[in-house]
């Protein structure tokens, strides 16, 4: 994890954030199957502002990780990708 580079960046922005997503459906629906979790996602826009924490907090994660190391390019994909995220769901929940 070495690599200054704004794709692998962009790349471990856009993944930790799903396993994060994951790691949340183990945590509090693992009785539930992958399609009615999404089902009640997709129902319950309150559900997506606690699912939307838990994804950027592993992104800030990691971020911090690439900030401290001054590993900067890498650390500004994983911004630009946390930002998307954000913007993204604050859209979701509006519509």
């Amino acid at each position: 994890m070495r690599k200054d580079n704004l794709r692998l960046g962009l790349l471990l922005g856009f993944v930790v954030p799903i396993i994060g997503l994951f790691v949340y459906y183990f945590a509090q629906f693992r009785l539930f199957t992958l399609r009615e979790f999404f089902t009640v996602i997709l129902a319950q826009k309150s559900l997506l502002s606690a699912i939307v924490s838990i994804s950027l907090v592993a992104n800030a994660a990691l971020f911090t990780y690439f900030i401290n190391n001054r590993i900067d390019r890498t650390a500004k994909g994983i911004f630009i990708t946390t930002c998307l995220y954000a913007g993204l769901a604050l859209i979701w929940k509006l519509v």
